[in-house]
């Protein structure tokens, strides 16, 4: 690196040239001939070298041939531009024509490589030249140690495109990807176990120890990172240790943005300033390297990468391909993973709800993807114990959290909390207790929502997926509108009848109606796989059709009521009109025709009526 420092500084400081020639003048005075007058003055870089033309002129094609055209003029001055390395590299190149000893070592070899090419110090104008020697030791000592080419390729970042031209680069690159693979496979090879039947298997417990170059690549400029990368990929290096290659050098370069990789350690969300260039690119060549493998990189740090891109406003594709990682795995997030922080308007909402809201979209997508078989798969992997019917539980728990936390935001508008509740399908949630969380949460942080909002938000919740608890605080919410308290109110009487029911079938030993524990739980029909849920509701569809004179013919009872039991709620807030309300719900008669007809337990036709007409109730009030 001092060579580089040596060519810039003329340059940008004048002082330092003057210093940087005299000192020339000084190495050169320690090994030239002293006793022979120097004939030629060599200018490199700002550096003023006083030799003599026979040792350069038969080492050296280019030196040759310059003395050559000036033959006539008797040239004593000659300035050689953009020598490789500076003056520090041509000060081994004279050493080597005067036949002064020097050491090739890592450090140097890619320099005397680009510097005999320059000065065309090849085979054809002397024997063993430096360019031979150079090249020997390039393949012969570098390439067989990772360390090495290491150093070497850090050399060939301010040699390039030479260095390129002269294939140094390429080797080095393949070298590296070569000794990597090879440790690999030695690794694999010392964790070759025999199991107590006599088979031979690999013990997954043993610790590999064969990625100790991880921390030596992290040094490199991320174009030659790339190239190394690329190829180690291409040798079959395992894509777990590409990935923890990749996270390594991403915390090295990103590290003045450490807090988006751990967001829970944000106290709150700042403006930060426009990033440079150069970290973008990061991200982005780091995004285009991860392996295609699931798990080949922990979650939180595709999530990590994410923050990074949305926050230095990397490309699009960029982006839309770390969301569709981040899908392939979303059951295994954590909820500070979803709070990306908003970056791009200091006035919008807290976190970023646009993309979490892609994110769920390509999970939906993806799972709806795998559905899309034939039959016999589909039922087999929408089973309530596959792996896909978890993941699908456990994104829809991550999503409640989520809404839950986003919730309190006063810029959150309305539309945006509803798209990130619908984002899943229906079967996704077993139980709506925190969804119902979430909304409550929702309606107390916006109280001036209009009456037809709250009816839009409260119409996501399924009130007969609602845990006892929930049911209960659900029918003393007062932030919730009327006929979503009318329909909690139902079904926990509903629920209380059917458990009565349940006890009294016990006692009998009579067989309890499926539709009526579907009913008062609300877990199996949410457990049940899509194309029977499909099924079963055509089923229901067709029944309902049937029943619709019968509805129509009790909904303008049901009317009158619900009119006047608004103008009482409307008079009185208090506790003391709740229990009026239950008892006109009572009055109501919902359960009237299933006594008349001398039945203990809830016909199969009864709860289909009594639900449509509350349904029927709802929407006639919107």
């Amino acid at each position: 690196m001092e060579t580089t420092k040596h060519a810039q500084q003329p340059h940008s400081h004048p002082q330092p040239q003057l210093s940087l020639a005299k000192s020339s003048r000084q190495r050169c005075s320690e090994w030239i001939f002293r006793d022979v007058p120097s004939d030629i003055t060599i200018e490199v870089g700002g550096g003023t070298f006083a030799l003599h033309k026979f040792p350069l002129v038969s080492r050296s094609g280019r030196i040759r041939k310059l003395v050559a055209e000036h033959r006539d003029s008797d040239i004593s001055r000659i300035e050689l531009l953009n020598l490789p390395g500076g003056a520090e590299s041509f000060e081994l190149a004279a050493k080597f024509c005067y036949g002064i000893n020097f050491e090739i070592t890592s450090a140097n070899v890619a320099q005397l490589c680009c510097l005999s090419d320059y000065l065309e110090m090849t085979e054809e104008f002397s024997k063993d030249n430096l360019g031979s020697r150079a090249e020997e030791y390039l393949d012969c000592i570098v390439c067989k140690n990772l360390e090495m080419c290491v150093e070497v390729l850090q050399q060939c970042e301010n040699l390039l495109p030479l260095a390129d031209e002269l294939k140094i680069v390429s080797r080095c690159i393949d070298a590296i990807a070569s000794k990597a693979c090879a440790e690999q496979i030695a690794s694999s090879f010392s964790r070759l176990e025999y199991s107590s039947s006599g088979r031979l298997h690999m013990n997954r417990h043993t610790k590999c120890e064969g990625d100790w170059w991880i921390e030596d690549l992290s040094v490199l400029r991320i174009d030659l990172y790339q190239r190394v990368m690329t190829a180690m990929k291409c040798r079959g290096v395992r894509p777990e240790s590409i990935g923890a290659c990749l996270m390594n050098y991403a915390q090295k370069e990103l590290t003045k943005k450490s807090s988006l990789w751990n967001p829970s350690s944000q106290s709150k969300v700042e403006v930060i300033p426009a990033p440079s260039g150069h970290e973008s690119h990061v991200v982005e060549t780091i995004v285009s390297l991860l392996p295609v493998e699931k798990l080949a990189v922990p979650i939180n740090f595709l999530f990590g990468l994410l923050r990074s891109a949305v926050m230095l406003d990397c490309t699009v594709a960029c982006r839309l391909d770390l969301e569709r990682r981040i899908a392939s795995q979303l059951d295994i997030a954590a909820l500070d993973d979803l709070l990306i922080p908003s970056f791009r308007h200091a006035g919008d909402t807290l976190f970023d709800v646009d993309t979490v809201h892609r994110i769920l979209v390509n999970f939906a997508q993806q799972d709806d993807s795998e559905d899309d078989v034939d039959d016999a798969s589909v039922f087999e992997s929408d089973s309530p114990h596959s792996p896909s019917q978890t993941a699908l539980f456990k994104v829809a728990k991550l999503v409640d959290n989520y809404l839950a936390e986003i919730a309190p935001d006063a810029n959150l508008k309305l539309s945006k909390f509803m798209v990130i509740a619908e984002a899943l399908p229906a079967h996704a949630h077993t139980v709506h207790d925190g969804l119902y969380r979430a909304i409550d949460i929702y309606l107390k942080a916006h109280q001036n929502l209009s009456d037809l909002d709250k009816k839009k938000l409260c119409k996501l919740i399924d009130f007969q997926k609602l845990s006892q608890e929930a049911g209960a605080h659900a029918a003393q919410n007062e932030r919730l509108p009327l006929q979503s308290i009318v329909q909690v109110l139902y079904f926990e009487q509903l629920r209380l009848r059917n458990s009565l029911c349940c006890s009294y079938a016990d006692d009998d030993h009579k067989p309890v109606h499926h539709q009526s524990w579907r009913i008062s739980s609300g877990a199996l029909s949410a457990a049940m796989s899509p194309r029977d849920n499909y099924a079963s509701l055509r089923r229901e569809n067709r029944e309902l059709k049937l029943e619709l004179a019968r509805l129509r013919m009790r909904l303008n009872d049901l009317e009158k009521e619900h009119v006047c039991m608004k103008r009482d709620m409307v008079r009185s807030h208090s506790r003391k009109f709740m229990s009026s309300f239950s008892r006109k719900i009572g009055k109501l008669s919902f359960f009237g025709h299933s006594s008349s007809r001398g039945s203990s337990s809830p016909s199969k036709h009864s709860y289909r009526t009594d639900s449509k007409v509350i349904e029927r109730t709802c929407a006639s009030t919107d």
